[in-house]
């Protein structure tokens, strides 16, 4: 019980522990591997600025307000995901904290093959010639996959993860402090080099000029709010957890938006890299419709843009060599910090429920390489697994969403986020949100996600679990973990609440 309390004491020790911490959580592969492809992805013939304008403002009536959310249910249980959601919602809704920390555990489980690779390519570009064409590049991508190399990089990347979660938060704090800051460098340093090119100008120009026609697109909004679940981490109680380590007199309100707009601010400056190095290396050789065609080709598991033409970019510019280092570092220190938000998540579960870190650790990160390995193996099952939880987030939000309107929302507001402590008060516009928007939200864009599956994604085997990008898989996924949790909630209450 001593060793209990003492773990509840566990705090950042400065406000900047806690920011680039959750920073960490927050920047990821998201916004430089993803981020770019869904912008050109969901662009018209003018440009990308509209989908630009979903995007924020799913910010402040998605991210923003579940962030707010996510760190009072942190702070005011201090707990993992599942006893905090315990402490705001009660004990018959443990199923459902449940659901939320499994989802991030499930991402976790693939996502930990995406920083492999990350790390491979860095590997690959500071002792390998860049290759020169497409074909050089795929054939690079393509030798690596068949190998054994991707579960080998997978198996690394949970070892050193878990290895900064074995020292619980105060190893958190550090290792983001220096993680952050330098992938911020890089990225500067990457963003100064890509608008120096060469008709760069016109990949900046066509990302932020709105084509109006797009908004009409019921899927660009869905895009959007994905896209910005992802970007920000928001439901994913990844900041949830983080939360519970935050001290008293740090303000939540602040820490939101600060969390929530420099996060998109760094997703904007991986887009205008992206966007100017590949405008300004193939403008001389291509349309701005070829060229966007090139960054919307999503490639095996969407590994196209990052990981088969930015190498083959890089090697046609001078200094690429560099910049090819410089990028791929910038895209495993992402993966990295985000890698580490999710095994800690997992692990501080089991340390609620009694078991010493180091046994919760070495537990979870055995379970992370074992269930990783099929994602590792196949980029088809990789591909369903981000299907199937990718769009999980979206039940997630509504998840926290109930918890604080079961809580009271305006209680939540006065007494959990506007303390005496808080500089800044939080509005009434939050209340509203919490409780009509973000529940309309989920329960719209999730009705208008199974008619797209039914109609585009997988129309004629919609109902075959087995089809990676069907509706049945998804929702045979989703209900045998949520009944499993429904069924064993007071085992998993009685265990969380008893330590």
């Amino acid at each position: 019980m001593a060793q209990q309390n003492s773990v509840r004491k566990e705090r950042f020790a400065t406000k900047w522990g806690l920011i680039l911490s959750v920073l960490g959580i927050a920047v990821g592969t998201g916004n430089i591997w993803r981020f770019p492809r869904i912008a050109a992805q969901n662009a018209g013939d003018d440009g990308a600025g509209a989908f630009l304008i979903a995007w924020v403002t799913f910010l402040f009536i998605w991210s923003i307000p579940l962030i707010i959310a996510e760190y009072g249910i942190g702070r005011n249980g201090r707990r993992g995901v599942i006893g905090s959601f315990i402490k705001m919602a009660g004990e018959r809704f443990a199923w459902m904290g449940s659901f939320i920390g499994f989802v991030a555990t499930a991402i976790m489980f693939y996502y930990s093959v995406v920083a492999g690779w990350c790390t491979y390519y860095l590997i690959e570009s500071v002792i390998n010639v860049l290759p020169e064409t497409v074909e050089e590049a795929d054939m690079v991508w393509t030798g690596f996959q068949s190998s054994t190399l991707p579960s080998i990089f997978h198996a690394l990347m949970i070892f050193l993860g878990g290895l900064v979660i074995l020292k619980g938060v105060k190893s958190i704090e550090r290792i983001n402090m220096i993680l952050i800051p330098s992938l911020l460098l890089v990225l500067v340093i990457s963003l100064i080099k890509a608008i120096s090119l060469p008709g760069s100008g016109a990949g900046i120009a066509y990302l932020f000029t709105p084509d109006w026609s797009t908004l009409k697109e019921p899927g660009l909004w869905l895009e959007a709010l994905t896209q910005n679940a992802w970007d920000t981490g928001a439901a994913w109680g990844l900041i949830l957890t983080y939360g519970a380590y935050m001290r008293s007199r740090d303000d939540i309100t602040i820490s939101a938006f600060q969390t929530g707009i420099g996060n998109n601010l760094v997703s904007l400056m991986a887009a205008v890299i992206i966007f100017s190095t590949v405008f300004g290396m193939l403008g001389s050789q291509m349309s701005d419709r070829e060229i966007l065609e090139v960054m919307q080709t999503s490639g095996p598991a969407s590994t196209g843009l990052t990981f088969m033409w930015m190498p083959q970019l890089f090697s046609g510019m001078a200094g690429g060599e560099i910049f090819a280092i410089l990028f791929f570092l910038g895209l495993t220190f992402a993966a990295f910090s985000s890698l580490i938000s999710m095994i800690e998540l997992a692990t501080k579960v089991f340390v609620d429920m009694g078991i010493t870190r180091t046994k919760a650790t070495i537990a979870v990160c055995s379970a992370g390489f074992l269930f990783g390995l099929p994602s590792a193996i196949s980029l088809n099952i990789f591909a369903n697994q981000d299907f199937v939880w990718g769009v999980g987030l979206m039940v997630s939000g509504g998840f926290i969403s109930f918890a604080v309107i079961t809580f009271g929302a305006e209680k939540f507001r006065k007494t959990l986020v506007n303390t005496k402590e808080s500089k800044v008060k939080l509005g009434k516009w939050w209340t509203f949100i919490l409780k009509y928007v973000i529940p309309v939200e989920v329960v719209t864009l999730l009705v208008w996600w199974i008619y797209l599956s039914a109609t585009a994604f997988a129309p004629d085997t919609w109902y075959n679990p087995l089809s990676p990008f069907s509706v049945a898989t998804v929702i045979l996924q989703w209900a045998v973990v949520m009944v499993l949790f429904k069924i064993y909630n007071r085992k998993i209450v009685q265990k969380t609440i008893l330590h």
